[in-house]
């Protein structure tokens, strides 16, 4: 592949994306973080509807953009990102379903490891573990970011699931984790990103907020979704300050 060339699936050239890319799934989401926090923001890409964007942050350059859903999708860009495009970091951030009573609606949680019981790492790197983790560096990194800006910050383990947890057996799904692993969230790309990150030797991390629990069914308002939604946004882009030129 040409070094100047686009890849399959991102129009952008060589240089037009930073070295830490924070990635939401929807690409809308990645044009509100443009549009609302980044300063000079350009859009690298739109193909298939991707989209991607570099701005600068605090004087700092960054880059944002949509993963899709699922870690088939996740798979493909994070891998292309880290590949071909020189990025070093990508920080998911994105929504998550909780168990037990520990996590309340709109919580911000910081994965540390997650469970899948899927194949992408047997098919990427040829890996039968189904328990990754986070790189530690840039967890850290982040906890220190959400202290900084007085906000907390839950830490803790989650399952990566390949269909939609409203739609499956969960009770059925939930026995066949390992009684050892203790996890308290569910999503659904950070397994791709942490195997992806750890084949070509990147850093990856996973910030998410709860929008859906097992336990607490109070509504919430659009305002407070809004806020903790920006609350996970911030810490991302503080974060992403540290190593961007």
């Amino acid at each position: 592949m040409n070094s100047s060339a686009p890849t399959p699936h991102n129009s952008a050239a060589l240089g037009d994306i930073a070295s830490t890319v924070i990635m939401p799934g929807d690409p809308k989401r990645a044009k509100y973080i443009a549009d609302n926090f980044l300063k000079n923001a350009v859009c690298f890409n739109e193909v298939r509807g991707m989209l991607g964007y570099t701005g600068t942050y605090k004087g700092k350059r960054i880059s944002v953009m949509g993963s899709g859903m699922g870690c088939a999708s996740m798979g493909i860009y994070a891998y292309e990102l880290y590949k071909f495009y020189n990025v070093d970091r990508i920080v998911r951030i994105g929504s998550c379903g909780s168990f037990g009573k520990r996590l309340k609606l709109l919580d911000t949680f910081l994965v540390n490891k997650v469970f899948s019981e899927g194949n992408f790492a047997l098919t990427l790197r040829n890996s039968k573990e189904h328990i990754i983790e986070a790189n530690k560096e840039l967890n850290e990194e982040i906890i220190q970011s959400a202290k900084k800006l007085n906000i907390d910050l839950k830490c803790g383990n989650g399952i990566t699931c390949e269909c939609f947890d409203w739609y499956i057996d969960k009770e059925k799904m939930l026995s066949r984790i390992p009684k050892d692993f203790d996890y308290e969230v569910v999503e659904m790309e950070a397994y791709a990103l942490f195997n992806t990150a750890e084949h070509l030797k990147k850093e990856a991390a996973c910030l998410l907020t709860v929008v859906d629990s097992n336990t607490d069914k109070a509504s919430v308002s659009s305002e407070d979704r809004e806020k903790s939604l920006n609350d996970m946004i911030l810490i991302a882009l503080e974060t992403a300050t540290n190593k961007e030129r």
